[in-house]
């Protein structure tokens, strides 16, 4: 009798996707809803809903209590608003607010892609959701799955007076390009993308997939022509890697064929669909022997002509790329007006007055950012002053702290079944915890927090990063987080060292003050954090964090009574 072949979770993956194309069923997901979630086959509960920007929701306890390293699901939807660019009209803000509290009882999250999260959300509901969503000039098709996610851009396209171009025409064709596209339905693991024309790279290139940023470049007869480097391979997860810069200049008018002939390099790589945790661009380059030019080459093989060798780029250094506060625009007379979101968790009333103020005072346009914050662009300066305060008054603060500016925070065990711990209400504890005790504190600090190790948080990005862990006190398991340091972009672009230290999450507010109250005394002068840390091991930091010598801690060490979290989805 021959031995029963039995699929790997890849081979499984693969071969649905090959069978399926989900964005052709909607019809699918309209029976669904008449016939109940009892209904639903696994293969669209587990893989292809997500194509369509869904996933089902944790039962609010993480990944404890699962199995496989996911958490146990409830009859609840998280539905993702894809948002490019982050460019918002205040009509669609309007609808956002009304579908939040219609269907995702009054939940809604920014993203660290600009996107918009609901919670809560039944299959009863999701046809309606989603058809209003249409009718808004939105859609949800592509924001997860093994597909080209949301196309980030700087929030200030066309508006900040020190960018090099306005590259959010380039973004949207790009997310026309490929968003949506059945060409790009079947790609290895997900895929980011993100352009932008501004000189401080708001949005992260060093960790998306691809990453254009802008070049100007004198021709022979002396005249500037504006075009794009271009990184690949960037992403976080349990495998961090920068993206690299390949030796191109591309073109303004090559950035979309450029941009379709990397997801066509990544399509056609069969080595990545191996192995779903190593599914992703830059594993051709962590596991496979790939370099910039040999990467270079399987690009200019797949669009058919040989780009131009790179130009010199500035490369920005120690930037705050936030967007809070009131700050003039290019355009005279005008100020954009950025509201810091704590945490990214917005309510329907504060989407709705933001719409409101900025038909009242501006032109209609919000803008979501990386950092999980809201623009009103296009405000005139007397009226800037009245727009931040009705915003404050709201909760949402145009003049924040460090803390409340520097906190980036994922989903977390809430709604998450890979979260070992609860980020959104931690975050926001956290940083009020850190103002109360460290008033006035005003140096730049990027404070991520992820509820496990696949950095949705971003933490391996940070200044302070904090990855989800469990641990034990007085018997109990109880969230604790681990401590990775000294993240950077820019030009000093570094991930994050784990330092050895983990405590108990009660106890995260002690070891930063500890951290920052060293910083603070024994800094040299004009030194920043960045730069303070670089110049400390990690058996010094883990010392200041602790407050004694104490041994390291292995960060991915086995918790009993905990299971390890799974690779990012």
């Amino acid at each position: 009798m021959m031995p029963e072949v039995t699929e790997t979770k890849a081979q499984r993956v693969e071969r649905l996707k090959r069978e399926v194309n989900a964005w052709e069923h909607f019809d699918k997901i309209k029976e669904f809803a008449r016939t109940g979630f009892p209904s639903i086959p696994p293969e669209w509960v587990g893989m292809y809903f997500r194509s369509w920007g869904i996933y089902t929701q944790g039962d609010g306890v993480g990944v404890i209590g699962g199995k496989n390293g996911e958490g146990k699901a409830v009859p609840y939807f998280m539905v993702r608003i894809r948002i490019p660019n982050g460019l918002l009209t205040s009509a669609q803000a309007r609808a956002i607010a009304h579908l939040a509290e219609k269907h995702a009882r009054g939940v809604a999250d920014i993203t660290v892609r600009q996107n918009v999260q609901f919670h809560w959300v039944t299959i009863e509901s999701l046809p309606e959701l989603m058809e209003s969503l249409w009718a808004a000039g939105l859609t949800t098709i592509g924001a997860c799955g093994d597909v080209a996610r949301n196309v980030t851009g700087c929030p200030l396209a066309g508006v900040d007076g020190h960018e090099i171009c306005d590259a959010s025409s380039l973004a949207l064709e790009i997310n026309r390009a490929l968003g949506g596209n059945a060409e790009y339905y079947n790609l290895p693991r997900k895929f980011k993308i993100g352009i932008a024309g501004c000189r401080s790279w708001c949005n992260y290139p060093e960790i998306n997939d691809i990453g254009f940023t802008p070049v100007v470049r004198k021709g022979a007869n002396g005249e500037s022509e504006v075009g794009f480097s271009v990184r690949v391979a960037g992403g976080l997860s349990t495998d961090p890697h920068l993206a690299v810069r390949l030796n191109a200049f591309v073109q303004w008018n090559q950035v979309v064929a450029v941009a379709k002939g990397i997801a066509e390099v990544f399509r056609s790589a069969e080595v990545l669909r191996q192995n779903r945790e190593r599914a992703r661009l830059k594993f051709l380059f962590l596991q496979h022997g790939w370099t910039p030019d040999t990467f270079l080459a399987a690009l200019e093989e797949k669009i058919g002509f040989t780009l131009d060798p790179a130009e010199p780029e500035e490369v920005p250094s120690d930037i705050q790329r936030d967007h809070v506060g009131i700050h003039p625009q290019k355009q005279a007379g005008l100020s954009y007006v950025g509201a810091n979101v704590l945490r990214g968790r917005i309510t329907p009333e504060q989407l709705r007055l933001a719409a409101d103020l900025s038909d009242r005072y501006a032109d209609g346009h919000i803008r979501n950012t990386v950092m999980q914050n809201l623009l009103i662009v296009n405000v005139p300066n007397e009226h800037a002053p009245r727009v931040a305060a009705e915003l404050t008054a709201a909760g949402l603060p145009v003049r924040a702290s460090a803390f409340a500016r520097g906190t980036v925070a994922c989903t977390g065990s809430e709604f998450c079944k890979l979260a070992l711990t609860e980020t959104k209400g931690f975050a926001r504890w956290l940083s009020q915890e850190l103002d109360d005790r460290i008033p006035g504190f005003q140096e730049q600090i990027r404070l991520h927090i992820t509820g496990c190790p696949n950095s949705c948080g971003q933490h391996w990005i940070a200044d302070i990063g904090l990855e989800g862990k469990k641990t034990k006190v007085d018997g109990k398991m109880v969230d604790a987080y681990y401590f990775c340091v000294g993240g950077s972009v820019g030009e000093f672009a570094s991930i994050a060292r784990p330092v050895g230290y983990r405590c108990a999450a009660t106890d995260v507010p002690d070891a930063i003050e500890r951290l920052l109250g060293e910083f603070t005394d024994r800094r040299a002068a004009d030194e920043n954090l960045r730069q303070f840390l670089a110049r400390h091991t990690n058996d010094e930091i883990r010392g200041i964090l602790a407050g004694t010598v104490i041994a390291s801690v292995e960060r991915d060490a086995a918790v009993r009574g905990a299971i390890t979290a799974g690779v990012e989805n």
